[in-house]
């Protein structure tokens, strides 16, 4: 791949590119979020622990990143084995077998392997059979607003009543241990929106826009190249040769230049204002982005919440992370209007606006 650096997405970010509008309705049917399981690693990695082997320090991480603390899988855990477990949660919480599942669909960029789909690897571990199971790979992190959408159409099908879409990734497997550009930021987590026909005749998942900006693919990606140490010793991630590279300031120039105008024309699509919009559920990149987002907004920080402190950017899981917080904190109530939006890699980028659901909503 050629390198062409951050003035790429910098000029693509000005030039604020429309994204694709699309809406997930057929036959008056409209799907709606009924639960969302999750799954995060045991594994505390702080930023002390960084500083023994990176050259970085607490101090800079916290004030340019906004990260604690990030959690990262055990060397035996892949993205389907958090997927798996973020499923199951997710089944257990709506007191629904598995089995009633009609259809998975896994986004994330570490599948455990070239072949199977990692969604089929998910439903062996969540003991599912016969159910149909594909892959959506949106460049990571935008895939919590695109593997949803996908959702959605299946369910406004008509052909299917109970569709789960995981996000799962293990960022932590495809870091270079001593590139402290994206060993500080990541942390391993999966997800589960477990998505139903809404049958009270209320709204659920809205319009959405999507869009991509290739001229910006080179600042988020994985390279596949051989590696050596200072010794000459090689290394390796966990997926071998294969590393992550990221152009941190050729992002954030792109989304902040991209996203607030994405969101609002998502909002308006909705029939909205800004401020119809109860929570604002933002892609957890940069704790100090998703608080620029809001002001540019000219919303209060109180609409959103962060939880990259904690975890760090866990990739596609970390929107619906952000709802199941919000969630668990009691911020999100049936009838909400929240707007999810997340970017990343490609350069892709996508918003929607969903009615939060509540189990009156649901047959």
């Amino acid at each position: 791949m050629t390198e062409q650096g951050p003035k790429t997405a910098v000029a693509a970010g000005k030039a604020q590119p429309m994204a694709h509008t699309v809406a997930a309705t057929r036959a008056g049917i409209t799907a709606g979020i009924r639960e969302i399981g999750v799954c995060v690693p045991e594994r505390v990695v702080t930023n002390q622990d960084l500083e023994r082997t990176l050259d970085t320090s607490d101090e800079w991480i916290r004030t340019h990143i906004g990260v604690e603390n990030r959690r990262w899988s055990d060397p035996d855990d892949w993205t389907s084995d958090l997927g798996a477990r973020a499923l199951l949660d997710a089944c257990t919480r709506a007191g629904v077998e598995p089995a009633s599942v009609d259809l998975v669909i896994c986004g994330t960029y570490t599948p455990d392997r070239m072949l199977p789909s990692t969604a089929v690897t998910v439903m062996g571990k969540a003991g599912i059979s016969g159910t149909p199971g594909f892959d959506v790979n949106a460049g990571g992190c935008p895939g919590s607003v695109y593997a949803l959408e996908v959702g959605a159409h299946f369910i406004a099908s008509g052909a299917y009543r109970r569709v789960a879409v995981v996000l799962s990734d293990v960022t932590s497997k495809v870091i270079d241990p001593q590139d402290r550009t994206v060993a500080v930021i990541f942390g391993d987590a999966a997800a589960c929106y477990l998505l139903e026909p809404v049958t009270s005749g209320a709204a659920g998942i809205g319009t959405a826009r999507l869009g991509s900006e290739p001229s910006g693919q080179s600042t988020a990606y994985v390279t596949r190249e051989t590696r050596h140490g200072e010794d000459g010793e090689r290394r390796e991630s966990g997926f071998g040769d294969n590393f992550m590279v990221m152009v941190g300031r050729g992002i954030r120039d792109f989304v902040l230049g991209t996203v607030p105008s994405l969101i609002e024309k998502t909002v308006t699509d909705a029939g909205l204002g800004l401020d119809d919009i109860d929570f604002y559920a933002l892609h957890q990149a940069n704790r100090h982005m998703v608080h620029t987002i809001i002001d540019t907004l000219g919303q209060p920080r109180e609409k959103t919440l962060t939880n990259i402190q904690h975890i760090g950017n866990t990739a596609g899981a970390s929107v619906p992370l952000v709802l199941r917080d919000a969630l668990d904190e009691g911020r999100l109530r049936p009838g909400d209007q929240v707007l999810l939006a997340a970017f990343g890699a490609g350069l892709s980028y996508g918003a929607l606006v969903t009615r939060w659901c509540g189990p009156e909503d649901f047959a």
